[in-house]
């Protein structure tokens, strides 16, 4: 038993350290996520793509980087963007550019990694993204739909005063994003905090040398698995203390928040099959290829992209690192205690029972609280939808609805916010 407690205790103690490294600057990236958020929407984006070129490529990757969505949250706005018109280059840019980076990660990987790895994950996903784009262009070109580009109407933000905008600032950055990924963000640090109290200093470099093997090993890895921008950082980190070399640790960071099953999926029934093999392709390609490159400026630039946040954060005073902490955990609690109180709440107000104005449907690749916002959103947009409920667990979208709204106008909803309907 006393074994036990103290693997626990460590555990928890080096977790809370990981926490205490990254609070002052997650707090940070989440507020600038929150703005990005109220001032720069998804629909907006759509508007400036369109081409197969180029430009339309480079916009998509610029325009996506700051944005602060996960690889299942980025589906439906990346849907929109196609719906608008978007070439298919365009759309995969988006598609990776976006769940790699995003201002709340940027700043995670900084206070965990330091400003050379920062950087060079942003200009590696940028580039890779880059590459994607132009090669869809290029290969798909004359595949392009015709349909496509009238059917997306964009929703503007609302014009109000600064302290209403204020409000919904804070509300998504500590409130919905918060609560979207902070279940992963939890899993990472907890992880995190397992390889760096389990495993002894240089476990890595004394089984897994630097090179093209090992760099291969983690993109099979981390191609299938879900693992948001943020939550993987703290996992990176751990196994760089562990000896694994950068390069390696970064194709985590890059191909794993890139894409998972569910995006894969999703790609390949609105974009096809063809598509989707050149997003793997050059997402797997640009993995290894920058992951190479990492190593190479590792070993002779002298940058310092190992593991440094032992020294780096001595710049900043420790109440700052013990109050950003705190005020996340207590977010953290908020959240998740809200989402319950939420779902229980929906569950006494609306009888799982299927009749003429209650319906319940099925859908199958929701992944996050994310996802269950769109589903939410596009159901309640139609006109006679009275009530509501989406069940993330079950995958349910219970739905009580007047004569003015259809079960075929609800599903349509749904399939054109990127989701499958069962």
């Amino acid at each position: 038993m006393q074994v036990i407690i103290k693997y626990i205790g460590g555990i928890l103690t080096n977790s809370f350290e990981l926490l205490m490294d990254m609070s002052p600057y997650l707090v940070l990236g989440f507020f600038f996520a929150g703005i990005l958020r109220e001032f720069v929407s998804p629909d907006q984006i759509a508007r400036h793509l369109g081409k197969s070129t180029f430009g339309s490529v480079l916009k998509a990757a610029l325009f996506g980087i700051p944005l602060p969505l996960c690889s299942c949250g980025v589906i439906p706005p990346t849907m929109a963007l196609r719906k608008a018109g978007a070439s298919r280059g365009a759309v995969l840019s988006f598609l990776i550019a976006t769940p790699t980076s995003g201002v709340d990660s940027i700043a995670a990987t900084y206070s965990l990694l330091g400003l050379p790895f920062a950087i060079y994950r942003v200009g590696a996903s940028f580039l890779a993204a880059i590459f994607s784009g132009i090669t869809a262009n290029a290969l798909e070109k004359s595949r392009e739909d015709e349909h496509l580009g009238e059917n997306h109407a964009s929703a503007t933000q609302a014009k109000t005063d600064i302290l209403s905008r204020s409000k919904r600032v804070l509300h998504y950055a500590f409130i919905e994003l918060l609560s979207e990924i902070g279940k992963w963000l939890v899993i990472g640090i907890l992880i995190g905090g397992v390889i760096t109290f389990i495993l002894p200093d240089d476990f890595f470099g004394g089984t897994l040398q630097p090179g093209l093997l090992t760099i291969a090993i983690m993109v099979l890895i981390s191609v299938p698995i879900y693992v948001c921008a943020t939550g993987s950082i703290p996992i990176a980190a751990a196994l760089m203390m562990k000896g694994l070399n950068p390069g390696a640790a970064f194709v985590f960071l890059l191909a794993g928040p890139a894409t998972n099953s569910v995006t894969i999926t999703v790609i390949s029934k609105f974009l096809g099959k063809r598509t989707t093999v050149i997003y793997l392709v050059t997402l797997i390609l640009s993995s290894i290829g920058l992951g190479l490159l990492l190593d190479l400026l590792s070993t002779h630039s002298g940058l310092g992209f190992s593991m440094q946040h032992h020294h780096q954060h001595q710049l900043l005073p420790v109440w700052l690192e013990w109050s950003s902490a705190i005020l996340l955990l207590i977010l953290l609690i908020y959240t998740a205690l809200t989402r319950r109180l939420q779902k229980t709440k929906a569950r006494k107000n609306l009888p799982l029972v299927e009749s003429e104005r209650r319906s319940t449907l099925i859908v199958p690749n929701m992944t996050c609280h994310n996802c269950v916002t769109h589903v939410q959103q596009a159901v309640e947009g139609i006109t006679g939808v009275e009530n509501v409920s989406v069940d993330l667990k079950t995958k349910r979208v219970d739905v009580q609805y007047t004569d003015a709204a259809s079960l075929a106008q609800i599903s349509a909803a749904i399939v054109a916010a990127g989701y499958e309907v069962e």
